[in-house]
């Protein structure tokens, strides 16, 4: 008989390694495989999970191993998930299993763990060992298996390798490697009566069975009580009301009355049911649905450009009850879940049970059921940025919210995709509705609505015909402006907020900064709180009393002294939004001033808890960073006021003026959202900037015409692209070494089109010395993923130089 031949199977691993992997499967497994489903497979020592993406049966020209174990009956991606994770990892240049880690929930990556057993079960002398190796031997003896966490909470610390290998070479313990799952069923444990006792007569026999203890029939009562309202009774209700342990459900059990069984059940809890129907459309809603409606029939992209307070919202819902009607998925994405509390409150108010979120604070079982409802098709799916990679099975529309947001672009790790550029290859690829909606659009979207690329589609007064706000400048140069003793705040923007008050209105302040004060320092001598690892002030947060490092978390007690001159003349230089609350409940004794910050708002519950507080009026004045500039939408806000403009229109960025732009706009635009016109106050040391006067007359047009004409002289994004190579290592010589070679190798090829290498702003973070080179490629004319294998070729080349392999080289595709 012809011996059949071996199949073999390619497969991606959730790691960032320069190519896939061929494995063979052993004959008893071949009938199973499939494209999409996971296999269990060994690599340097190791077991991972990973995805099968092409099975062949020709034999490669060196040795394979042969694949372990099949983890999936069906397959958990299809062709057209993995053909955007190839799109992805080619367009922004990182590899095929960097995609994969970031695409699939954490509960669908397995990988081995390190095992330590004992190799005898004869007592051990103990003069033999240390007591760290007896410690870890006598838990052993205990446990029989432990990990290296198990190890490491044993000996109280981290290192515990040279441990291990001591018991190693005692030949005392052995290891091994075991698969982790990570992702498990919930699964809930039932009772029911048995067949024999659930007609009334005899279940009057089941009593008698029990009145010799008071605890089952207690339970028995409980179970009838119970049944009365509830057609399936969990153990865990039925010991809580009859207030038993299980040792008096199972003797039920066993004198056959009651049976025991367990259902797998969703971790997710749906919405209601449906309980509103849409709202009437307003006549420009009307209108600029007639003109989506007339782009969707050559187009596939539309922007939706509608000032703050227009109902973008309701065109949404118009497109979406359209969608799911037809049978079609939709994908809403938006910056940030945490503060899109109310969108989230109005599709579910329509949608009810047809709504599912995704977003990062689910645990990974949650994120896998999500994955899973997705693939059997749940109609609506409301998600950050990595729900562009739920495998749907009929999409038919993404509604990208607030698409100017930079939320949208993945910084680290690799791939540093933007969520938004994906949604608009995915709709050229597969055919389906884009609808890109912002009340202040980002230049690139603005710039493909000219080229003809996107549809435009514009909305330009608010629901309800409520006015815009009124804005005005303050020119913070000149002192009689400001208020006495305080250089932070104008004598026009501490009047209007107490007008606000007095009218009984509230208010919102914006200060782009966190903490009390940006840096600390000496008088004496000039020192500042520099933080240990970057190359940056700390921030001094007053509520724990600690100087902080934004960028890398260290943390430090306040001196009381200066550490380098031993005076204890130390002060506080510059304002953030601890400072303005600590000075703002001093100017208005009597109002209630809260703040909202990354410090104040680290879970979802605080951020829905202070939005309650500010709806229900038990806030008068919120102070905030960005985060106030997204999702509120409440009644009584009478005015805005930015406290800094300055600082965001001085970043070293070329987008810095127009993030000033959208920032100011956005914020301004929570003012005055019903029946009274908002006031808007801002703050400058530069009132005749253009900008500003754009922002003063709401004239985005002016604003979009001259910045894209600087965009287009300097030679900038949308008219050409960049991409940013950033180099890194502890050691600075290294650091330049290879930046120098890495600039070096690039410009063989790309010349000019190659800028650096150069120390940016902050040279040092985490530890790590940078240096960033930047590459200005024209969109016509080169062959683009050419080039980018290029820039791949020499990043390999350089890391497998002499020495250099410790350097991290990152590559940013379109850096936002």
């Amino acid at each position: 008989m012809a011996q059949s031949k071996t199949i073999y199977v390619r497969i991606v691993l959730p790691l960032a390694l320069p190519k896939s992997y061929l494995y063979s499967v052993p004959d008893e497994l071949s009938s199973q495989i499939k494209f999409g489903i996971r296999v269990e497979v060994p690599l340097r020592r190791k077991f991972y999970s990973g995805l099968v993406v092409e099975i062949t049966d020709k034999q490669p020209d060196y040795p394979t191993k042969d694949i372990i174990s099949i983890i999936d009956q069906l397959p958990i991606i299809d062709k057209a998930h993995f053909d955007l994770w190839k799109w992805i990892a080619g367009y922004y240049i990182c590899t095929i299993g960097q995609v994969m880690n970031v695409a699939l929930p954490s509960g669908l990556k397995m990988s081995s763990e390190t095992i330590l057993g004992l190799m005898s079960e004869e007592e051990i002398n103990h003069i033999e060992l240390n007591d760290e190796e007896y410690m870890v031997y006598e838990a052993l003896r205990i446990q029989n298996d432990l990990n290296l966490k198990d190890i490491r909470d044993i000996l109280d610390k981290k290192t515990v390798y040279p441990v291990i290998h001591s018991l190693l070479d005692k030949q005392i313990v052995n290891i091994r490697e075991e698969m982790i799952k990570n992702y498990n069923p919930k699964k809930i444990k039932y009772v029911e009566l048995t067949d024999s006792h659930r007609e009334d007569e005899d279940l009057i026999e089941a009593f008698e069975l029990t009145k010799r203890s008071k605890h089952q029939t207690n339970a028995l009562l409980a179970f009838v009580q119970l049944k009365n309202t509830q057609k399936e009774i969990s153990k865990a209700a039925l010991k809580e009301l009859a207030q038993v342990d299980s040792s008096v459900i199972k003797k039920l059990v066993e004198k056959d009355i009651f049976i025991e069984y367990q259902k797998t059940i969703s971790r997710l809890i749906p919405f209601a049911e449906n309980k509103t129907t849409l709202p009437d459309l307003s006549l420009g809603q009307k209108k600029s649905i007639e003109e989506i409606d007339e782009i969707f029939k050559t187009k596939n992209h539309v922007l939706l450009h509608g000032v703050t307070g227009s109902g973008k919202t309701r065109i949404y819902q118009e497109y979406i009850k359209r969608t799911i009607d037809d049978g079609g998925q939709v994908l809403f994405l938006v910056p940030e879940i945490g503060l899109t509390t109310q969108l989230i409150n109005r599709l579910a108010a329509v949608f009810g049970k047809d709504v599912y979120i995704f977003h990062s604070k689910l645990n990974q079982n949650e994120r896998v059921e999500i994955w899973n409802a997705v693939k059997t098709g749940k109609p609506i799916i409301l998600g950050a940025r990595s729900g562009i990679f739920l495998p749907f099975q009929n999409l038919k529309l993404i509604i990208v919210d607030e698409e100017h947001d930079s939320s949208y672009k993945q910084q680290n790790p690799s791939p540093r995709y933007n969520a938004r550029d994906v949604a608009a290859y995915l709709g050229a690829i597969n055919d389906l509705k884009v609808i890109f909606g912002s009340a202040t659009p980002s230049l690139e979207s603005y710039y493909n609505t000219r080229t003809g690329k996107y549809g435009y589609v514009r909305l330009t007064e608010r629901f309800g015909n409520v006015s815009m706000p009124e804005i005005r400048i303050i020119d913070m140069r000149h002192k009689s402006m400001l208020l006495p003793n305080n250089s932070k705040y104008s004598i026009a923007l501490t009047s209007m907020i107490q007008n606000t008050l007095n009218n009984d209105e509230q208010v919102l302040l914006f200060q782009n900064r966190r903490g009390y004060s940006p840096t600390m320092i000496c008088s004496k001598c000039g020192w500042n709180s520099q933080c240990t690892n970057c190359d940056v002030s700390m921030t001094y947060h007053k509520f724990h009393n600690e100087l902080k490092c934004h960028y890398c978390g260290h943390r430090e007690k306040v001196p009381e002294i200066c550490p380098r001159c031993g005076e204890p003349g130390l002060s506080f230089l510059g304002y953030g939004t601890e400072k303005i609350e600590d000075e703002l409940k001093n100017i208005f004794p009597d109002a209630k001033v809260r703040r909202m910050d990354i410090d104040t708002v680290r879970t979802k519950n605080d951020i829905e808890r202070i939005m309650a507080e500010f709806d229900a009026r038990k806030i008068d004045i919120l102070v905030g960073t960005q985060m106030i500039t997204k999702g509120l939408d409440f009644d009584h806000i009478g005015m805005v006021g930015v406290i800094d403009i300055d600082r965001l229109m001085q970043f070293p960025d070329f987008r810095a003026i127009e993030r000033a732009f959208q920032l100011v706009l956005q914020v301004g635009g929570r003012a005055g959202r019903r029946q009274k016109q908002g006031l808007v106050i801002i703050q400058t040391h530069n009132p005749s900037h253009p900008m500003l006067t754009d922002v003063k007359n709401t004239d985005y047009d002016s604003f979009v015409i001259r910045e894209l004409e600087e965009r287009h002289l300097f030679k900038y994004p949308p008219f050409i692209r960049i991409i940013e190579i950033t180099v890194m290592h502890k050691k600075p010589d290294k650091c330049y070494q290879g930046a120098q070679n890495m600039a070096r190798l690039l410009k063989s090829r790309l010349l000019k089109r190659v800028i650096g290498p150069a120390i940016p702003g902050i040279a040092r973070v985490r530890g790590f010395y940078q240096y960033r080179i930047m590459i200005k490629l024209e969109k016509t004319g080169l062959n683009i993923p050419q080039v980018k294998a290029f820039i791949q070729d020499c990043k390999d080349k350089v890391k497998k130089s002499e020495g250099l392999k410790t350097l991290r080289i990152n590559i940013d595709v379109d850096g936002y």
